[in-house]
């Protein structure tokens, strides 16, 4: 039967592989056997090594002599015809009579010689455990080798033979024993069996007197074994409130032992492990760990389960106390899981999961950020790499939804994230490059895939705080790294300065996907990063025409209507709701905004030469919008458009145009004179200079020791930021006033406990009639505020007689 085309491609391109993956897993099952052969030989040995013994040494006694007999009786020639033959086999006999005892006692000379060295004592019997936990070390590297050459067969086994990978995490670390012998706390072989015994029976419940001679033990002589204890105690301890069947060792009955074990085990582990594994901190800021000795082989179980018994315990607390207790004691155990880098990557997720949870304290998330940062100084570029993909993740993850209360929290976790990207070494630096690039390159693989879909929903990609919260803050990480100041004290280039070009190609398309009025908040805060990113790096980016894209919309030239909204927060919002649309209280926020953010960029460049030039082009166009949205403008209608000119008989009575904003006309007029005084300023100064436009040291050399305050337009952006500081400093008080009222509201009902039903139908009644209330004056104040804010129709007519003369 011919082969059929799968089955050829199977054999041509898959089948050495296949055939590999089940050879790798066939030696690893088979050396699996031949430890358990070992293993059974060797018990089989011990139980009846005394019976065999005594056996063999009457065997060959009584061989020994019925050969030395036969040899006496000899003469010459029957030795040389064969008698040669029974001297060697007695001389054999007498080697392996006395191999035996010569190998015990080398042995056991052995074991006193390594006893002595680890723990001042003699042991008396060979330590088997640490011979299988070697070889448990080895199969564990071979498994970690196997997952990264062929994940696929990993993953296989991981569905089929789950107990092949499934390591002892939950053992009772007995091998500690070995390295304790010198605590004078050894129990001896009748306690040990009680203890045995207990355990096999049931759980030992925790006590104060436990606690206080395991914290006496390991404070006084950094006792091994009470630190063992302590660990297995704190892991019984951590999953307490667990639903699932697994039994410990030891159980904790009461609040008072749990509070004092939780206290032992953070405080004084990290000393007892600092004592017997010391550290030593190099100058360049990593540390250096002997991994290969015994006692860091030995203790290699108990850190793996100490380690993920505190990130269990971080996934459970709530107290945030107890949180910055346990994250400070992992940022001193940390340098010692650094080998174990699957662990690791568990304990960084739960440790950001921390640090970018806003019901924290702030002391817990600052304590967590620590230790994130510990991780990228004292890592690897492995450990380096993961941890800043698990800290821009948990941003993401924290910053779906931004509210006035979250904003706080928000920023403090992109402040504190862009520090990791400032990266001492030259290896984390590339890794902090490509780490970036390819963050950001997702994001512009977003904007393009939203601008190619013609979907109505495709733009939501883009368009949500996670998106814009990820522009801002790598415009703070390219900020903080790129900075002209810090790269000249330095004397190099950072090396993420290259990932400026494509940061603000990307903000600039996110800014400009739809150009509605109700998406300039969006645009607003795309703006600042943008303005950020110039402004610490010395980059020209031009906004001046996103900017003016604002003013020349319908929203600002057309005449608005009164509203009694409260004004938008532009710092919390992304989009417009409908309501807000066409209102003044809207087109007065834009205004401010868009005033702002000009001077704002006309401030970063106000002492440079060719500023003049720079702000020409603005100046008339901002003069010229003036014109349009003027009221007095007779060619300009209701929408701010010039109306064609009409002669003759179709002449008619020009209209009250441009968008009757006075508050708004004003400040867009006053930033126009500001400009121009700049500008002034500039030429004067400019006209005293004797080099040319091509001396470059020279012109960038105009006006450098000038203090940017004494400008005209940067005395003008000053006075505007300690305005803005002031408002927003009594619009937060007014907000705490208003909570803490509202508080107090809460708990004084919580006093007054429930009231009856009749009771609560008749404020229901109440409630009703008052909303409706509330509505009509809801709606009486709509129409004053369309009096107050339109013109009357009096005053329309007086202005038609004016301009008519």
């Amino acid at each position: 039967m011919a082969q059929s085309k799968a089955t050829k491609k199977f054999e041509k391109n898959q089948l050495k592989d296949t055939l590999k993956r089940r050879n790798d897993f066939a030696k690893i099952k088979q050396r699996h056997q031949l430890q358990a052969k070992k293993k059974a030989r060797r018990a089989h040995a011990n139980d009846g090594s005394g019976a065999t013994g005594e056996a063999d040494g009457s065997a060959s006694a009584g061989g020994g002599e019925s050969k030395e007999d036969a040899l006496e009786s000899m003469d010459v020639d029957e030795f040389f015809a064969g008698g040669y033959d029974i001297a060697k086999s007695m001389q054999k006999s007498d080697k392996s009579r006395k191999s035996p005892k010569r190998k015990h006692d080398e042995l056991e000379q052995e074991n006193n010689d390594e006893g002595g060295i680890l723990s001042g004592e003699d042991v008396d019997e060979p330590n088997d455990t640490a011979l299988g936990g070697d070889a448990m070390g080895m199969h564990k590297k071979d498994l970690q080798a196997l997952a990264k050459k062929d994940p696929e067969f990993y993953k296989f086994l991981q569905e089929e033979d789950a107990e092949l990978l499934d390591f002892e995490e939950d053992s009772n670390l007995v091998e500690i024993d070995d390295l304790s012998a010198s605590d004078d706390e050894a129990t001896s072989k009748g306690a040990k069996s009680k203890q045995k015994q207990r355990h096999e029976n049931g759980s030992q419940d925790v006590t104060h007197v436990l606690v206080k001679r395991w914290s006496k033990g390991m404070q006084e002589r950094h006792s091994l074994r009470a630190m063992r204890e302590v660990v297995l105690a704190f892991r019984a301890a951590a999953h307490l409130n667990d639903e699932s069947d697994k039994t410990y060792k030891y159980t904790i009955s009461n609040a008072d032992v749990y509070h004092e074990l939780l206290v032992a085990a953070l405080r004084d582990v990290p000393a007892v492990l600092r004592h017997h594994v010391p550290l030593k901190d190099l100058p360049n800021g990593k540390i250096r760990l002997s991994t290969e000795t015994k006692k860091f082989r030995t203790l290699t179980p108990l850190l793996k389960s100490h380690a993920l018994a505190v990130q269990h315990l971080l996934e459970n607390l709530s107290d945030s106390a107890t949180t910055s207790t346990a994250l400070t004691h992992l940022l001193a155990i940390v340098p010692y899981l650094l080998s174990f880098k699957k662990l690791l990557r568990g304990v960084s997720r739960t440790i950001s999961t921390v640090w970018s949870d806003g019901s924290q304290s702030e002391t817990a998330r600052i304590n967590a950020f620590i230790v994130l940062r510990r991780l990228t100084t004292i890592g690897d570029s492995g450990i380096i790499q993961n941890t800043l993909k698990t800290c821009y993740q948990a941003l993401l993850q924290g910053s779906r939804s931004t509210t006035v209360h979250s904003i706080a929290h928000i920023n403090l976790m992109k402040n504190t994230s862009a520090e990791l990207w400032r990266l001492p070494s030259t290896s984390a630096n590339s890794v902090a490059y490509t780490t970036a690039f390819t963050f950001i390159r997702a994001l512009a693989i977003h904007l393009r895939t939203s601008i190619k879909q013609n979907a109505n929903e495709s733009y939501k990609a883009v368009y949500n705080w996670q998106y814009i919260h990820s522009l801002d803050f790598w415009s703070r990480v390219l900020a903080a790294h790129c900075d002209s100041l810090r790269e000249a004290t330095a004397g190099k280039e950072s090396p993420l300065r290259p990932l400026i070009y494509p940061l603000v190609q990307v903000t600039l398309g996110a800014m400009r996907l739809i150009p509605q009025a109700a998406y300039f908040p969006l645009r607003f805060h795309c703006m600042r990063a943008l303005l950020r990113i110039s402004s610490a790096t010395n980059t020209f980016i031009p906004l001046a025409a996103g900017l003016y894209e604002v003013l020349t919309s319908a929203e600002m030239r057309r005449a608005s209507k009164g509203s009694t909204l409260k004004p938008i927060d532009f710092s919390v919002s992304l989009r417009a709701h409908q309501g807000y649309l066409h209102t003044r209280v809207y087109q007065d926020g834009v205004g401010e905004q868009v005033t702002e953010l000009f001077s704002e960029f006309f401030a970063l460049w106000s002492k440079n030469i060719a500023f003049p030039e720079l702000a020409l082009p603005v100046i008339v166009m901002l003069k010229r919008w003036l014109k349009q949205v003027s009221p007095y403008n007779p060619n300009a209608g209701s929408n701010g458009v010039s109306k064609p000119k009409h002669k003759g008989k179709d002449r008619k009575k020009p209209e009250i145009g441009g968008n009757r904003n006075g508050k708004l006309n004003f400040s867009v007029s006053l930033l126009v004179q500001k400009l121009e005084a700049n500008s002034s300023f500039i030429e004067e100064r400019r006209a005293k200079v004797e080099y040319s436009p091509r001396d470059r040291a020279g012109v960038e050399s105009f006006l450098k020791d000038f203090e940017f305050e004494k400008t005209p337009l940067g005395a003008f952006v000053v006075g505007q930021r300690k305005t803005r500081q002031e408002r927003r400093k009594v619009l937060e008080g007014a907000r705490q006033a208003e909570q803490e009222s509202k508080e107090k509201a809460r708990n004084k009902k919580r006093k007054q406990g429930v009231e009856s039903d009749d009771e609560d139908d008749e404020g229901m009644l109440s409630g009703s009639d008052s909303g409706e209330e509330g509505e009509e004056e809801l709606e009486l104040e709509d129409d004053e505020g369309e009096m107050e804010d339109g013109v009357d129709v009096e005053e329309e007519d007086d202005l038609e007689d004016l301009m008519e003369a």
